[in-house]
């Protein structure tokens, strides 16, 4: 069993990779990706989070939130959005009676600075175009990419050539 210990920072800025069982393509159509979007919206509605950055694959996600001062449960906001999901999910159920959508944990990085941050901001948007699934990152369309190039964060046309801080980088 492993001792890994998570480190719980009220207000803090975390960076998440959640995987589904098994790496199925479970979001790898618009009504599941939906599925999630709602749940997510759900759990923000009852437990306060920013959604900083988050990229939606078939088999996985990464995002980038920011939790309210003072509060550091993102345990309990993963745990609600993956069982909403999970309630609403068309998907295979094992022998415990579980379905099987999701894998049993998340991990997680507490982002230490400004530096970090954008890396790994960079690391959100950059990830479709990684494993082959679109030519740029604008491309993609479970993305927050465009609102990242609204708000100035990127020109549009970025993500068409690993950015040079990525190289060699790996987070899945």
């Amino acid at each position: 069993m492993s001792d890994y210990r998570r480190r719980y920072l009220p207000g803090g800025c975390y960076f998440f990779t959640v995987v589904t069982y098994g790496r199925r393509p479970l979001f790898g159509r618009p009504e599941p990706v939906e599925l999630l979007r709602e749940a997510m919206r759900d759990v923000k509605r009852r437990r306060p989070f920013e959604i900083q950055a988050m990229v939606v694959l078939p088999d996985h996600l990464h995002t980038v939130w920011q939790l309210p001062e003072g509060d550091a449960d993102f345990s309990r906001r993963w745990r609600d959005i993956k069982h909403d999901v999970s309630v609403r999910a068309d998907a295979p159920v094992n022998r415990r009676g579980e379905k099987e959508v999701w894998q049993r944990r998340f991990w997680e990085h507490a982002i230490r600075n400004e530096e970090d941050w954008r890396r790994h901001i960079d690391y959100v948007h950059y990830n479709p175009v990684k494993h082959g699934l679109a030519r740029a990152a604008g491309d993609w369309p479970y993305s927050s990419f465009r609102r990242a190039v609204a708000e100035g964060w990127y020109p549009p046309e970025w993500g068409g050539i690993e950015p040079g801080d990525l190289r060699d980088w790996d987070l899945e």
